[in-house]
């Protein structure tokens, strides 16, 4: 695999900048792709984040069920708030 070059873009008045299209392309960033952003000094990280689906959250959720089921933990034994 060959070496990919450092690409240089720059910010607009607003402020935005644009990923170049073979970066967008490499890490399949697309229209509406959300970012957790750190600056720190004369660098900034850019990090995806990914927005869990229904099957993630269905998957935490019986993960949740196994584990208090497991541990002997019952409906009853979780308090409500109102």
């Amino acid at each position: 695999m060959a070496e990919k070059e450092v690409q240089v873009t720059t910010a607009s008045e607003k402020g935005q900048v644009v990923i170049p299209q073979e970066i967008r392309a490499s890490l399949r960033i697309s229209p509406g792709t959300k970012f957790a952003v750190y600056g720190k000094g004369d660098t900034i990280i850019f990090k995806r984040l990914e927005v869990p689906t229904a099957k993630d959250f269905e998957s935490l959720a019986a993960f949740g069920r196994k584990f208090a089921k497991k541990k002997g933990i019952k409906q009853t034994d979780v308090l409500e708030n109102d």
